[in-house]
């Protein structure tokens, strides 16, 4: 049978101490003396005694935990954005609970009551949109509401969001200058916020400039999507440009352009994408692509977290046109 952790209670009786001394000790700005601490954290090392940080937290009435919900987690963009978000959270001593809202459908306030159970001091949501009734929970309970990429319209909520209708306005102008005729714009069937934006604004900028639209949107946001949406868009011979609101389905519509339907990347056909995932710059792809720093979302999140009051914060993280190889000159 496996042992047990080693307990606060077997420090004590090792160190000579009270159970409440041990407590004290791994208790930051709690009064003890150097002598007592010396032998509990001796005994704590001979024992291999690690603190419980979830009773603590419980105990104090707020744990170090920070939630982050989302779906898609696999998708490039969610990793690398997961990636620096949860080295930003230990570097600062907070722990990073996940939640994978894959299951949950359009209604992600189940998960979020989850963390409320766990005391969480804040629940970053990286997609889907909570109810106003959760809104108005972490509200109550002093709990810090981030959303990345999300807008509503309450206060109290902290968002981050990328400069989208700049971004589409930089892809349009990219593909004009290519000397696009007929362009596409390319979104998955989830339709998040985010790719709305990204489309009525390019729709926009190209009707401002005389060029023909022709819309597609399909399936998830995935590269076998972007496979699909370059399959059937570009039967229309026509097509000599298009838009993916995300880097992701720029890869697929990539793919199907020049295998499926045989079209020279970019004497025959620009390609402009969204997000400058790490995947853009592979060399079998080098994607010109509209860039939002990842570092700088992920600065703006933790100071979100660390801000003294719960406030409206709006910060919109700017964009950059990366110019590779699938637009033409």
């Amino acid at each position: 049978m496996a042992r047990g952790f080693v307990t606060a209670e077997e420090v004590a009786k090792r160190a000579g101490v009270s159970r409440s001394a041990v407590s004290r000790t791994f208790t930051p700005g709690a009064s003890v003396s150097q002598a007592v601490r010396r032998k509990v954290l001796k005994a704590a090392r001979e024992l291999g005694y690690r603190v419980n940080r979830l009773a603590q937290g419980l105990n104090n009435d707020r744990s170090n935990l920070i939630g982050v919900v989302g779906a898609n987690l696999s998708a490039p963009f969610h990793a690398k954005q997961l990636d620096l978000l949860s080295i930003g959270l230990l570097r600062r001593g907070l722990q990073c609970l996940l939640l994978n809202a894959a299951d949950a459908r359009k209604d992600i306030a189940p998960l979020i009551e989850l963390l409320f159970e766990f005391r969480a001091q804040a629940i970053i949501v990286l997609s889907g949109e909570p109810p106003e009734s959760i809104v108005d929970q972490c509200i109550a309970n002093g709990v810090r509401l981030i959303l990345i990429n999300q807008k509503i319209d309450r206060t109290d909520t902290s968002m981050v969001l990328s400069d989208d209708s700049r971004g589409a306005d930089l892809a349009a102008l990219r593909l004009i200058e290519a000397g696009c005729k007929k362009v596409a714009v390319i979104s998955s069937g989830s339709q998040t916020p985010a790719q709305v934006r990204r489309t009525t604004a390019f729709k926009k900028k190209m009707a401002t400039a005389g060029v023909e639209v022709v819309a597609w949107s399909g399936g998830t946001t995935s590269y076998e999507s972007g496979y699909q949406a370059g399959c059937e868009v570009l039967v229309d011979e026509a097509i000599d440009g298009a838009f993916c609101v995300t880097d992701l389905l720029a890869l697929g519509f990539l793919d199907a352009a020049r295998t499926e339907m045989h079209r020279r990347v970019p004497a025959d056909l620009s390609v402009v994408g969204f997000d400058d995932i790490p995947q853009a710059g592979w060399k079998s792809y080098e994607l010109t692509t509209v860039a939002q720093s990842f570092s700088a979302l992920t600065e703006h999140v933790l100071e979100a977290l660390e801000a003294d009051e719960m406030e409206t914060r709006l910060q919109v993280v700017p964009v950059t046109m990366v110019e590779r190889k699938t637009a033409r000159r």
